[in-house]
């Protein structure tokens, strides 16, 4: 090897190793992208289809479930339970019990869809592990919905404070309409005169002769 060769080559590493060491430093330089999991997690894209999930209501602080049971109807899978009572002074059902048997959904979406008042969607939630089956079968999603309301009302007062005013307001309106129908239906009209009945007439029986005994008639 002549010595104009190795200084050729000394000079041609000595260049890649100053590109390498400009490429570590700027890739050194930028924020790191590690994700210290499970301590944090990344955001799932909008199209992630996680189990499903009520949704709060950004104003009440409730469900917008009405317990119209048209989810259960279209699940081809008969996983979800639905049960809703009605309250006070509210014109519409709310959701008392909603549970998933996630054993047995396959995330086909017809629940999603048939939804009218749009109050399930997807969950974004995607590390759903446990050692224990049987959690999976019955997965309480209303509790699941009332921990994100406690949360939803610590960082909105206000607007838990008016919704709770609104509610009590409609539950007074109902207690108070309550009686006044009661007592409208039992009193009678103003002017209204009473009705008289008359007992029906109680048709004639003709008497029956006794045994061994002979009618006879006179003319």
């Amino acid at each position: 090897m002549s010595l104009l060769t190795a200084l050729r080559e000394t000079v041609a590493g000595f260049k890649s190793l100053l590109t390498g060491m400009r490429i570590t430093a700027r890739e050194a330089a930028k924020p790191s992208i590690t994700v210290q999991y499970p301590h944090d997690t990344l955001k799932m894209a909008d199209r992630f289809r996680g189990h499903v999930k009520l949704v709060l209501d950004p104003v009440t602080g409730k469900s917008r479930c009405t317990s119209c049971n048209l989810c259960v109807r279209a699940c081809p899978s008969d996983c979800l339970t639905v049960e809703g009572i009605k309250r006070e002074g509210e014109k519409k059902k709310s959701v008392s019990e909603y549970t998933l048997d996630f054993t047995t959904c396959s995330l086909c979406g017809s629940c999603v869809e048939a939804c009218p008042s749009d109050a399930i969607e997807y969950s974004k939630d995607y590390n759903v592990v446990s050692l224990d089956r049987a959690e999976f079968a019955r997965m309480d999603l209303l509790k699941k919905l009332e921990a994100e309301a406690k949360v939803w009302a610590e960082k909105n007062p206000e607007l838990a404070a008016a919704a709770a005013a609104a509610a009590a307001a409609q539950a007074a309106a109902a207690t108070a309409k309550a009686p006044a129908a009661a007592t409208t239906a039992s009193a009678p009209g103003a002017g209204a005169a009473p009705v008289a009945t008359t007992p029906a007439p109680t048709p004639a029986v003709a008497p029956v002769p006794a045994a061994g005994v002979t009618e006879t008639r006179t003319t």
